[in-house]
């Protein structure tokens, strides 16, 4: 057999697999061109068609031949033949890994990770799934999942994210609890949706409030939500016993800040059995307990700390040079404001309410105003103070240390708000509201595995660079010339990428 360059009447030339061995025929006809570099690449195909079918390859590799069909298979390649892999290969691992694989739908698994990789609304995860996973998905079938998703597989995938983080601290001997609110893109309140105090400056917006309580190191135990003008100090209790009920983990000791702190509050939790760890209010104390503050601290050093019996166990009160010279730089930034405007004349009587550092003025006269500085000077013995109120017997150091890791659960709620994207929300059925926070309380636990891997490893790379990482390892579908079996091959990783999935693979 050869390969036969015949010129047609249009001008172009076709290059055909011609064998002479029973006369003259034509084996296959490779294509036709008028370019000359494609006609080169057509000849060296029938070449190779020529080696394939007489199974005697040459000796040595024919560069030509080699470049010829690799061009060919890279020209049937269309946008379709390559997709984003890299979420499914690194989040949908940690999703199986972590056990949520157990529930039986397959959007529950796409949209957790499009959560993660894509975090934004529901119309545009459809886009998403379909551009990049190829996946035709309506936006029926989402809501239809989500009712599902809400009615029949909550309490399982919140369990799994327990019981996982359960798994990792081994025992939940401490938890922190925090409320946060989630706005709504919308107007019109209703029986959950409602305008309250909104911790994203969103005061227009109807509102819920998520309550969170995590273990050691920010790892989820569970949560609930409430409308959105709930107070939050009225939530502890209820979230607490719920959970603690729903998982029977004992009586862990709680730890919270000065918005949880109320008579009831910690009357219920004393008799409950649960110890606790709450910010105090050192300045609403009476003043005979203020007194009593001022007088004991006064001369300690950085890290120093003083106990002071309570009517809820122990009053904790720790000096900070850092915390005195955040306090002192407040006050000071204030006052300067006071002053200019006392100095401008801008400032009289009319104008004179007791908030802020107004309280630091006095009147004298009639429309005469001056800095109280007898008053600023009581301020200043504050500074770089911070209570703790307390029933457990841990020491001042460990109660102080314990009270310091409620910033997990600060950080908890912003990696939601803003890695996760829960909020602005978008729905306004209750059972899609809830599906959509169980949706990112998931994600959130596989962005905390991912995180506890990373760490884990040594690598200097953050949650949000890794999953950045894997928005870009692709796979692509082809085929080979003359063979009908379609392949898949992942295309090839940069070194960072690769240390990444060697990581979970």
């Amino acid at each position: 057999m050869f390969v036969r360059q015949r010129r047609n009447r249009s001008g172009s030339v076709s290059v055909q697999v011609i064998d002479k061995t029973n006369g003259y025929c034509v084996v296959k006809t490779i294509g036709s061109s008028r370019d000359p570099e494609e006609i080169i690449r057509l000849v060296e195909l029938g070449k190779a068609y020529i080696t394939r079918q007489s199974g005697q390859y040459p000796l040595f590799p024919v560069d030509q031949q080699s470049n010829a069909v690799a061009l060919d298979v890279i020209r049937t390649l269309e946008n379709a033949s390559i997709r984003t892999l890299g979420p499914e290969l690194i989040l949908g691992t940690l999703f199986d890994e972590i056990g949520f694989n157990a529930i039986p739908e397959a959007l529950f698994r796409d949209i957790v990770i499009a959560r993660l990789a894509y975090p934004t609304s529901k119309l545009k995860t459809i886009d998403y799934l379909y551009r990049y996973h190829g996946k035709i998905v309506s936006v029926q079938e989402i809501y239809r999942f989500l009712d599902r998703l809400n009615e029949q597989y909550t309490p399982q995938a919140q369990r799994i994210a327990y019981e996982h983080s359960r798994t990792i601290l081994g025992q939940i001997s401490v938890v922190f609890y925090d409320m946060t609110s989630l706005y709504f893109e919308a107007e019109d309140e209703d029986d959950l949706r409602r305008i309250g105090f909104s911790k994203d400056g969103k005061f227009e917006n109807p509102q819920i409030m998520l309550g969170l309580l995590v273990g050691r190191g920010g790892y989820p135990i569970g949560y609930d939500i409430f409308e959105g003008n709930t107070f939050e100090g009225k939530t502890l209790i209820p979230v607490l016993e719920r959970i603690a009920g729903q998982y029977d983990f004992g009586t862990p000791v709680v730890v919270a800040d000065a918005a949880m702190l109320s008579h009831k509050n910690l009357t219920a939790l004393d008799q409950q059995g649960y110890s606790f760890i709450v910010a105090a209010r050192i300045r609403n104390e009476t003043q005979t307990m203020q007194e009593t503050i001022l007088a004991r601290c006064d001369g300690l050093q950085n890290g120093q700390c003083i106990e002071i019996e309570h009517e809820y166990g122990r009053l904790i009160v720790a000096y900070s040079d850092s915390r005195a010279k955040k306090d002192g730089y407040n006050r000071e930034r204030g006052l300067r404001r006071l002053r200019k405007r006392i100095g401008s004349g801008r400032l009289n009587k009319e104008h004179l309410n007791n908030r802020g550092y107004n309280r630091f003025l006095k009147l004298t006269g009639e429309v005469t105003v001056e800095l109280d500085e007898a008053r600023v000077a009581q301020a200043a013995r504050w500074d770089g103070l911070k209570g703790y109120l307390t029933n457990t017997k841990l020491s001042p150091g460990e109660v102080i240390e314990d009270y310091g890791q409620l910033w997990q659960i600060e950080r908890a709620f912003r990696i939601s708000k803003t890695d996760l994207r829960i909020r602005p929300m978008y729905h306004y059925r209750r059972r899609r509201i809830e599906a959509h926070v169980l949706v990112s309380f998931v994600a959130y636990t596989i962005y905390k595995e991912l995180e506890r891997r990373l760490g884990k490893a040594g690598l200097a790379m953050s949650p949000k660079r890794a999953i950045e990482l894997c928005q870009t390892m692709y796979q692509m579908t082809f085929a080979l010339p003359n063979d009908p079996q379609e392949r898949r091959i992942l295309l090839k990783m940069d070194p960072e990428q690769q240390v990444l999935y060697d990581l979970l693979h």
